[in-house]
């Protein structure tokens, strides 16, 4: 039976911590979007109080979790812990996520406060904002024994920034982060950092998905409309608005009853043959 509280009680506070995995689940507002879960490990993550959660979000190919939290009217955010060993548990933070991108100055504050070791390829610190908390079972969650954290994303974001350092322009993280990091899956916007040094050193962003349905960036997802189709509506409400404002009623209805018959296939009766299309 599940237990919830609207706050990360004492009792599990201590048990988030020891953890040495965790699972990250974010979506954009569209259904037509992706759901996305991340998985999360390493000691690269903390407790502010029984409110607020906050973990390093390291460097990668991906970008997704970034770009729902960027999303205007979004920023949900479910963080869940698995119990692997001991007694079966699982706990989940719901909650509202807010992006600290690495270079601005909310992210240096926030490092400096809380006194946070950042590591080569570090992009951003998620805080969570956490409004629920439920614990279940878990009861069909296998046993694993914890044997070590990988080191290959470390060592190879360490190389890379020895490179540059070195002289070697095209291993900045900026150009990393603009080839990466710019566009989601589903065509929103990534890192803000990433846009805007994919316009300074002219890198063009990677193709993430496949296919003749694959999303274009910079395809709003919130309503499902293009950036286009959003030019298209406002043109049509504004051409709409001067004939309201010109027209008599009876043509402007007329009007509007043959934009929407042409619309569904079908012929206006009252135009003329000429002007029937």
């Amino acid at each position: 039976m599940g237990i919830f509280w609207e706050t990360i009680p004492v009792s599990l506070q201590k048990w988030i911590l020891e953890q040495h995995l965790f699972f990250v689940a974010s979506a954009p507002l569209s259904n037509t979007g992706h759901i996305n879960v991340s998985s999360k490990g390493g000691k690269y993550f903390g407790l502010i109080d029984e409110r607020t959660f906050w973990y390093h979000d390291l460097s990668g190919s991906g970008i997704e979790t970034i770009s729902h939290l960027h999303e205007s009217g979004n920023g949900r955010i479910c963080i869940m812990f698995n119990a692997f060993d001991g007694p079966p548990k699982i706990v989940r933070l719901w909650g509202h996520g807010r992006v600290l991108e690495n270079g601005t100055k909310e992210f240096s504050d926030f490092i400096e406060k809380h006194n946070v070791n950042i590591i080569p390829g570090t992009r951003s610190i998620i805080i969570v904002d956490v409004h629920q908390v439920g614990s279940s079972c878990g009861f069909s969650v296998p046993y694993y024994d914890f044997k070590d954290y990988r080191p290959i994303l470390n060592d190879f974001m360490e190389k890379k920034q020895k490179k540059f350092l070195a002289g070697e322009e095209k291993e900045s993280m900026d150009r990393y982060w603009a080839y990466k990091n710019a566009w989601s899956i589903d065509g929103l916007p990534g890192m803000k950092r990433a846009l805007d040094a994919s316009k300074t050193h002219g890198v063009a962003p990677i193709k993430k998905m496949v296919g003749p349905l694959a999303p274009k960036n910079g395809t709003i997802h919130s309503d499902g409309f293009t950036l286009e189709q959003v030019m298209i509506i406002f043109i049509i409400a504004f051409v709409a608005g001067v004939m309201a404002a010109t027209l008599s009623p009876n043509v402007l209805k007329n009007a509007i009853v043959a934009l929407r018959n042409q619309a569904e296939g079908r012929q206006a009766a009252w135009l003329p043959k000429s002007l029937r299309s």
